[in-house]
């Protein structure tokens, strides 16, 4: 059987990742969740990922570890900067959300919009993109559009509002090659928003779900 442990900022991703995952992957599984909401509510009134926020990482992934899962998945995009500088310290490998995204992203697009609803989010995915791009050889130029609104409706726990700010937002978006939704807690918009606006719309969690499922096949 194997063992994953989970890494949540968000209460409405927790809820919704497991089942999703479950989907995904064949076999028996034992699922930890950990949620450490700090992490995402923080950085999004400060604005800057502090000292202090790493060291709860640090702390949550330890604990993580601990479980004795094969593998870690932290489901924030707020935590990727920081999920690549750690990753090496644990004997087990860290996936982060956003990460197959940001590679498919830079692959598929020049002109790409980020949305996000949290602040946070949006340098972190923006540079990971940014990073895959030169990878690849290209470059591109991306724009970022947010909705802290959208923000404290998910917060609240009033998806509806939350979606449908979302979606405003996306439809103010015109000239992209794509869509990139910055937080796993977007991502079951992605095929409406792409019927909406005309373009593909990538979301964190299916490709997240793909990746997890390539390390625990090898």
């Amino acid at each position: 059987m194997k063992r994953i442990a989970l890494l949540h900022t968000v209460s409405s991703v927790l809820e919704g990742f497991e089942p999703q995952l479950r989907a995904a992957i064949q076999g028996e599984l034992k699922v930890h969740n950990v949620l450490d909401d700090f992490l995402a509510t923080d950085p999004a009134e400060t604005g800057i990922f502090s000292d202090v926020n790493k060291q709860r990482l640090a702390n949550d992934l330890r604990n993580c570890e601990l479980t004795g899962a094969d593998i870690i998945v932290s489901t924030c995009s707020t935590l990727t900067p920081t999920i690549a500088i750690l990753r090496g310290s644990f004997r087990v490998p860290v996936v982060a959300i956003d990460d197959a995204m940001c590679t498919r992203a830079a692959a598929l697009g020049s002109r790409i919009l980020v949305l996000a609803t949290a602040r946070s989010t949006i340098e972190p995915t923006s540079s990971n993109i940014r990073l895959q791009a030169t990878s690849l050889g290209k470059s591109v130029e991306l724009e970022q559009m947010s909705s802290l609104a959208a923000f404290s409706a998910m917060k609240a726990g009033d998806m509806a509002t939350h979606d449908h700010l979302v979606e405003a937002m996306a439809r103010r978006a015109t000239g992209f090659d794509l869509i990139v939704l910055a937080q796993a807690s977007m991502a079951h918009l992605s095929e409406h928003l792409s019927a909406v606006c005309g373009v593909p719309v990538l979301g964190s969690t299916p490709l997240c779900l793909e990746e997890i499922r390539t390390i625990l096949t090898r």
